[in-house]
């Protein structure tokens, strides 16, 4: 019998907690697949999309609801440095409830969407409000359900492309996983491609799965209030998602928070006390690395945390060799697991923390209103 994050099947079963532990496990396979998924398809994506991206007046924006939003927030600095132009990460959840603070009529416009289910109200709804607003309009959907509205809703339309996220990546589980990085990798192999940069951080990640699990799990121990995830640049997105992670799978017990390390001090830094536990999602770049190292010293005389647990190389094998970009990977796994493992230490279910119904898999109760073009 299979055992995940140290547990049994079985016992993960009669702690609810089944499919989280397989889908956080499963990642670094995933992410291969997706690679060679991007590879496979790599001429059929070209010939739609490189016509698009020609128009160097094109607006890209990267958006999603809840996680799905904070790929595009995870990778946006990146893209925009690669490919020399500027990538935006806009929510659909801001693009609904104000479309004309972001929409530009005149601007055309690559929208790139995330949806696991492919079925929240405001990512539908986002796509038709954009096609309605926006003169030139684009659309590349990732997603991980073949079914779901996001998908099935532009079959047939010229201006868009549907990609699959590959088998398994559409989480039973209550909280996002394999399905948030999938769509991160593969967006990464298509408009930034590098290959010996995602074996590296596959390789880092299994590794850490392999031989770190037993530390997390006791660093999970620590009878701690909340929660601060730093990270700078788009690191600060997979610090958003950590934080998400740990709210979610303890049904909110456990506060969370997140910032970028030189933002913290501007007020952030005062919720510090003994019973607040901080992940320093440590960078690569040696600029940006001066900047960490500051904080971490001040954090370290302030000495108020009842723990500072660092990320960086020490952590992962081979860490040193990633570009921030896909050191978030590696880096979304352990955050995961240490979200994993508080919930199982205050007797929640991962699988679904909720059971009471406030908070949904897929976002329930949302009324959607016509817009009128202003």
């Amino acid at each position: 019998m299979s055992k995940y994050l140290t547990y049994s099947e079985k016992s993960l079963k009669s702690h609810n907690g089944y499919w989280t532990a397989k889908e956080i496990c499963q990642q670094p396979r995933v992410w291969r697949e997706a690679g060679q998924h991007i590879k496979a398809k790599r001429a059929e994506i070209n010939g739609w999309l490189a016509p698009i991206l020609t128009n160097h007046k094109l607006r890209i924006i990267l958006t999603g609801a809840g996680t799905s939003a904070y790929v595009g927030e995870s990778i946006a600095p990146h893209l925009s440095a690669t490919l020399g132009r500027q990538v935006e990460a806009i929510s659909t959840t801001n693009i609904v409830s104000n479309p004309n603070y972001y929409l530009l009529k005149d601007k055309p416009t690559l929208v790139v969407s995330y949806g696991r289910s492919g079925n929240s109200p405001e990512s539908v709804a986002a796509v038709d409000l954009i096609n309605q607003v926006v003169d030139e309009c684009y659309h590349l959907v990732l997603t991980c359900n073949p079914e779901g509205r996001l998908a099935t809703n532009i079959k047939n339309q010229g201006n868009s492309y549907s990609l699959l996220m590959p088998h398994g990546t559409l989480d039973q589980s209550f909280a996002m996983t394999s399905s948030f990085s999938s769509m991160l990798v593969s967006t990464l192999c298509i408009f930034a491609p590098q290959e010996t940069q995602l074996e590296s951080t596959a390789l880092a990640a299994e590794c850490f799965l392999a031989n770190g699990i037993e530390e997390v799990k006791k660093l999970a121990t620590l009878d701690v209030q909340r929660l601060v995830f730093l990270g700078a640049g788009g690191l600060q997105g997979i610090a958003k998602e950590a934080a998400l992670k740990v709210l979610e799978l303890t049904a909110g017990e456990v506060l969370s928070y997140f910032e970028s390390p030189l933002g913290f001090r501007h007020g952030p830094k005062s919720l510090v006390d003994n019973t607040t536990q901080i992940i320093f999602l440590a960078s690569n770049d040696s600029y940006t690395k001066q900047y960490d190292q500051d904080l971490l010293a001040e954090l370290k005389r302030d000495d108020q945390a009842k723990a500072i647990t660092i990320l960086n190389s020490k952590t992962f094998v081979g860490l040193g060799e990633l570009e921030d970009v896909w050191a978030g990977l590696p880096y979304i796994v352990y955050c995961q697991v240490l979200s994993f493992f508080k919930s199982i230490n205050g007797d929640f279910t991962p699988d679904n923390p909720c059971p009471s119904g406030e908070v949904n898999r897929v976002v329930q109760g949302v009324t959607l209103y016509p817009f009128e073009n202003q």
